[in-house]
């Protein structure tokens, strides 16, 4: 069997990029609410541990605030449609890349004389534009990736009139 023939998916976030979208995405549903850890936690049904090493993270890159104390929590920095999935991947998986080369080029013992280099830094723009181009309210809306048409026929009846 070729590699190629394997039924795997090609590109793969990391898994706490992946629960870092999950967090911020959950954080975007309240905004106006601050959320413990503990809550964020119960309510993505994520590991406590992980779930506060990822806002430590968000906080770090400045797209949620932290607020001590009894009435604590956090909550985004900002309002959801100002923050990207891009911003979220970063900041817990630092530059996004395709490969190796294409982000760190001095660990590549091959990118004096690699025909494909100059092709991968365009790839991942395109990546990173269409990651920039996902904001967090669209990752709670519905109908956010439905083409126009069939929004429309998807929307309640009391919706439309």
């Amino acid at each position: 069997m070729s590699v190629a023939s394997q039924a795997r998916p090609m590109i793969i976030l990391s898994k706490l990029a992946d629960y870092g979208v999950i967090v911020a995405t959950h954080l975007a549903t309240h905004p106006e609410r601050q959320a413990t850890a503990g809550a964020v936690a119960a309510a993505t049904r994520l590991p406590q541990a992980t779930v506060a090493k990822l806002l430590k993270a968000l906080a770090h890159a400045g797209l949620v605030t932290a607020t001590r104390g009894a009435a604590g929590g956090y909550r985004l920095a900002r309002q959801a449609g100002a923050i990207s999935v891009a911003e979220v991947v970063a900041a817990i998986d630092g530059d996004i890349g395709m490969t190796q080369c294409s982000v760190h080029a001095d660990d590549c013992e091959r990118t004096t004389y690699c025909p494909t280099r100059p092709h991968w830094s365009a790839i991942n723009r395109a990546v990173g534009a269409a990651l920039a181009a996902v904001t967090l309210d669209d990752m709670i809306s519905p109908f956010a990736f439905m083409p126009a048409a069939k929004r429309a026929d998807a929307a309640p009846e009391t919706a439309r009139t």
